[in-house]
């Protein structure tokens, strides 16, 4: 997973991440990560529009963002 991240972080690429909120419910958000600390992760929200703080325990997954392909 921390690979994912740093990854994310080095070609500045979206990411999609599946975490547990302040309300304890599984959440899901494509971010773009833009710098790893030692407990979290500050990431850019492209569903909030915003930076946005989140913690490494509570992050479940994470993993590439597919591409849709339209008919």
């Amino acid at each position: 997973m921390k690979g994912l991240l740093e990854n994310s972080m080095e070609l500045k690429s979206k990411i999609i991440i599946y975490y547990i909120d302040n309300n304890n419910e599984v959440t899901q958000r494509i971010v773009s990560v833009v710098e790893l600390k030692s407990e979290h992760v500050i990431a850019y929200c492209h569903y909030r529009k915003q930076v946005r703080l989140f913690k490494f325990e509570n992050i479940l997954s994470c993993g590439s963002v597919k591409r849709r392909v339209g008919a």
